[in-house]
């Protein structure tokens, strides 16, 4: 039951950097300059941890649980 912690911070962390990744993708194509795109990926990546800790930790210990 220890690694609930670590394997949900793990998941939701990987979550969050591949939506700031696709953020960053999505605004290539558009005339944003360097600083609008980084702190709009810092905003999708903060926000989707603050959304996605809540729901992943008890996944996971369900999960882990059996």
């Amino acid at each position: 039951m220890k690694n609930v912690g670590l394997i949900s911070a793990i998941i939701y962390t990987s979550v969050s950097v591949i939506a700031s990744g696709l953020f960053l993708l999505a605004t290539l194509s558009g005339k944003y300059t360097v600083i609008e795109r980084a702190g709009g990926a810092a905003w999708v990546f903060l926000l989707s941890m603050i959304i996605l800790m809540p729901l992943v930790t008890p996944m996971v210990k369900k999960r882990l649980q059996g």
